[in-house]
């Protein structure tokens, strides 16, 4: 069953998302993201997700996915990026190991050195 994100931005939101779009002074991606809860509110323009897309220059699956993020999270969730579930790549060193390294760094150099490089 396909579910149905409805965005409802209050005055206080629209206003905010507004100033952000007209400022320029915010990361590109966020700006394209108050343009899409801009459209696709329900008390304002009410677009659907196509024309959204076609209209922003992006995918239908990116208006789908603020949309989704808006109703479940929030406003600040659906204006910045989504979390990566699992990192791009694994840690080094985690626990003792790590703490023993930065003891180390944090101590005096090693012998015949007069600071670590």
């Amino acid at each position: 069953m396909n579910k149905t994100y409805i965005v409802r931005l209050t005055g206080d939101e629209r206003q905010a998302l507004v100033q952000l779009t007209k400022c320029g002074k915010a990361a590109a991606y966020k700006i394209k993201h108050a343009h899409i809860l801009l459209q696709v509110d329900a008390n304002g323009p009410n677009w659907s997700d196509a024309p959204v897309a076609t209209a922003l220059h992006c995918h239908g699956n990116t208006v789908r996915n603020v949309r989704q993020r808006f109703v479940e999270q929030g406003l600040a969730a659906a204006l910045g990026r989504k979390k990566q579930a699992t990192p791009s790549r694994q840690c080094l060193l985690e626990g003792a190991k790590e703490a023993r390294l930065m003891a180390l760094r944090c101590g005096p150099p090693p012998p015949g050195h007069a600071t670590w490089t």
